[in-house]
């Protein structure tokens, strides 16, 4: 079976251009793996690469949902994993790129719950709770008696959640002491770009800035006026929850600078959390920081391996 290569870690390290460079190296086709870049309209906060920077690679999972619509980890799998399959059909490498940490996990996993029963009566009862109260009262209920499992499981990935309660109410057992796991469904080589903290904030920080003089203000108020309820989902990724906040408070241009500060300071703490991740992640490779060029090289050393 023909492995898969796996380009992660925290953001603005340069995920983007160095799975572009391995892709045409390899003669592959990316599939990104980003929870924002799914919807169409959200090209500057999410940092989606232009035509340009994606030099005639095809690209898969990207502006394939509406901004108004929710898309759940099971949404992802359900049209990632046909994606991947053919290209591994057509005799080419799929290349998995992007920082969402749950969605690259749903290509490469799949999930065992060992011999832990079923029940249609509990999944309908949380499903009920998920319709009346939310996917996040759903994951807070998980998280009171489940911490571990709530910890891995997004609270998106609601079927999953709505899962591991079930094998609580019925073994009394959390499902993080079942005998279950992850299993591979793919080979794969997984590696990741590793800068010093305060090197990968001040990226962060010159990301934020070229993001706002790009016009990420405007992309939000656009959106805002073509009718996507600052409350969509797709409006929770880090800048456009501030912008949306700010522009509805007014557009004080005097708290623009505020704002920009707790847009980096937000990126800065989810970058700390995707570190955490990855840190998971089987196998992973630690690359140096170095040109694309020199980091293409010892990827491909690796998947060769």
């Amino acid at each position: 079976m023909r492995k898969l290569l796996v380009i992660c870690g925290p953001t603005a390290t340069g995920k983007t251009a160095l799975a572009v460079e391995c892709a045409a190296r390899l003669g592959g086709e990316i599939v990104s793996c980003d929870a924002f870049q799914i919807y169409r309209g959200l090209d500057i906060g999410t940092a989606k690469p232009t035509q340009s920077e994606r030099r005639g690679i095809v690209h898969h999972m990207i502006d394939v949902a509406d901004p108004e619509e929710a898309f759940s980890v099971s949404d992802f799998e359900r049209m990632a994993l046909p994606a991947v399959e053919d290209i591994l059909s057509r005799g080419k490498t799929p290349v998995l790129c992007g920082g969402t940490g749950f969605y690259l996990n749903a290509i490469l996993y799949r999930h065992s719950y060992g011999d832990a029963p079923a029940s249609e009566e509990i999944r309908a009862k949380y499903a009920a709770l998920f319709e009346a109260e939310g996917r996040h009262a759903l994951h807070a209920r998980l998280a009171a008696v489940d911490p571990e499992s709530a910890e891995r499981l997004h609270e998106n990935d609601v079927k999953r959640v709505i899962r591991a309660l079930e094998i609580y109410e019925l073994t009394g057992r959390k499902k993080s002491a079942q005998n279950d796991g992850d299993i591979a469904r793919y080979p794969f080589c997984a590696v990741s770009f590793d800068y010093p903290r305060e090197e990968l904030y001040r990226r962060i920080d010159a990301r934020v800035r070229g993001m706002v003089a790009a016009g990420l203000f405007e992309e939000v108020r656009a959106l805002l006026r073509r009718g996507v309820p600052a409350a969509a989902q797709s409006m929770q990724a880090i800048g456009y929850k501030e912008v949306a906040e700010f522009l509805e408070n007014g557009a004080d241009l005097s708290t623009m600078p505020d704002v920009i500060s707790r847009i980096a300071q937000n990126t800065r703490n989810y970058a700390k959390r995707q570190i955490t991740f990855f840190k998971r992640t089987q196998g992973l490779v630690l690359l140096a920081p170095t040109t694309i060029e020199r980091a293409a090289e010892e990827t491909l050393n690796e998947y060769a391996r």
